[in-house]
């Protein structure tokens, strides 16, 4: 059971004085919701956020907590199920009543935990990669949108490798589907012609890549360089990976650049024969600097040496700790009052600079690819200052003209064209 504790009501009972201006108001223990799959095909990926949300609650509960309250850690188990998420989200709201979650990596998980969450005014901080096209009142978006990631990778690949025909290959789902059109839109803008952009969906889990890769292989033919952008989720990059190596295709053949592919995935893969192939993060464990080093020693020690840590971790331990700033500020951990401190929030980066949350909910995030060593870590080629996260693409003409401010316009779909506010209700 929770109790509510204000400060004016705490130093009333100390005999102390306090200024209202001071006063916090939460109810002990602060619930914090962890909404990620601990079964299924997507727990290769999911686990390890649960294990670092748990050790956030941990650290700030030995930091004194919030509000004079503990935390404590809710979790549940969606399995990799989408519908399922959506069960799991209520639950934590309406039976746990949990402030705030923090969950999901698919983006058909988060599209189907979204009318809930707006429906009971919960608070979802969501950590991983993503295809943009969103900006609910009621999600803040840790990861990287499109113009973070996909969109820089793709300009590597034209710029410093020379790739001239692309083969987009991703698992069937709202991300890679939404990603991939807004690159073939980016690609064909840069003069890429529709007939070398190879696109293909396969199904969560899916293992024989034979015939796919092949494919790939033979867009080669003609002695064009061909490039291979993954959206490929969970575990299939397992056997993925295997194929090119079987196919004997090295990185300097046909380079691949991941965006769903990290340290996690990579710790259960012989990587032996993938060095060279790329994915573009906005984190890299290998980053070097006094705060990952710390970050990666306490995620050592409390988990084991053999443990890494990937992107999503910090895109959580960013929204965790500007969450916990913003419930200070706010001096009570309710929905509206805890948004509308986020905005201008800022916290430092594991890879250096620092995170700023804007009025769209998306971070600043600088873009960093990384190339696969043999030990299973990433050589950082490149990284650029913080990129300001879009919500809407400039790439698509529907999206173009749309904007997201929750601050000033109290809207997260604002057409600057007909400037009027679009709301459309979430039906997922």
């Amino acid at each position: 059971m929770k109790t509510r504790i204000s400060s004016l009501a705490l130093a009333a009972g100390l005999g102390l004085s306090a200024a209202p201006a001071l006063a916090q108001d939460a109810a002990c223990p602060i619930k914090v919701g962890v909404l990620h799959s601990l079964s299924g095909t997507m727990a290769i990926s999911e686990t390890t956020l649960k294990d670092t949300v748990l050790m956030l609650v941990e650290d700030q509960n030995a930091a004194g907590g919030l509000l004079g309250c503990e935390l404590e850690a809710v979790v549940v188990d969606p399995a990799s199920d989408w519908p399922l998420f959506a069960e799991k989200a209520r639950e934590l709201l309406t039976v746990h009543e949990v402030d705030v979650i923090f969950g999901n990596w698919t983006s058909v998980s988060r599209k189907s935990v979204l009318p809930v969450i707006e429906e009971l005014n919960g608070l979802l901080f969501y950590p991983v990669q993503y295809e943009g096209e969103e900006s609910s009142r009621n999600v803040f978006y840790t990861g990287a949108a499109p113009n973070q990631q996909a969109i820089p990778a793709t300009d590597y690949f034209l710029e410093e490798l020379g790739v001239e025909k692309f083969a987009l290959l991703g698992t069937d789902y709202v991300y890679p589907r939404t990603t991939n059109n807004i690159l073939e839109s980016y690609l064909k803008d840069q003069g890429v012609a529709e007939g070398d952009i190879f696109v293909n969906y396969t199904p969560f889990g899916h293992s024989d890549w034979s015939k796919i890769v092949a494919d790939v292989k033979a867009l080669g033919a003609d002695g064009k360089k061909v490039g291979v952008i993954s959206t490929i989720n969970g575990d299939a990059n397992i056997g993925f990976y295997k194929e090119l190596a079987a196919q004997g295709i090295s990185a300097e053949d046909i380079p691949v650049v991941a965006f769903s592919v990290g340290e996690e995935e990579l710790s259960g893969l012989d990587t032996s024969n993938l060095e060279g192939h790329l994915a573009a993060w906005n984190y890299f464990q290998s980053a070097e600097g006094e705060a990952n080093a710390e970050f990666v020693a306490k995620w050592k020690a409390k988990m084991g040496e053999e443990r890494v840590t990937n992107d999503p971790m910090e895109a959580h331990y960013i929204g965790f700790n500007m969450w916990a700033q913003a419930v200070e500020q706010a001096g009570t951990t309710e929905v509206d009052a805890v948004r509308a401190a986020m905005y201008g929030q800022t916290f430092p980066n594991l890879t250096g600079g620092t995170a700023e949350m804007l009025p769209n909910h998306h971070l600043t995030k600088p873009v960093l690819i990384g190339e696969i060593t043999g030990e299973g870590q990433f050589d950082i080629l490149s990284q650029t200052d913080p990129v300001p996260g879009d919500a809407w693409t400039d790439y698509l003409p529907e999206s173009a003209v749309l904007e997201a401010d929750w601050q000033a316009l109290e809207c997260g779909m604002y057409n600057t064209q007909t400037e009027t506010c679009v709301q459309i209700k979430s039906n997922y």
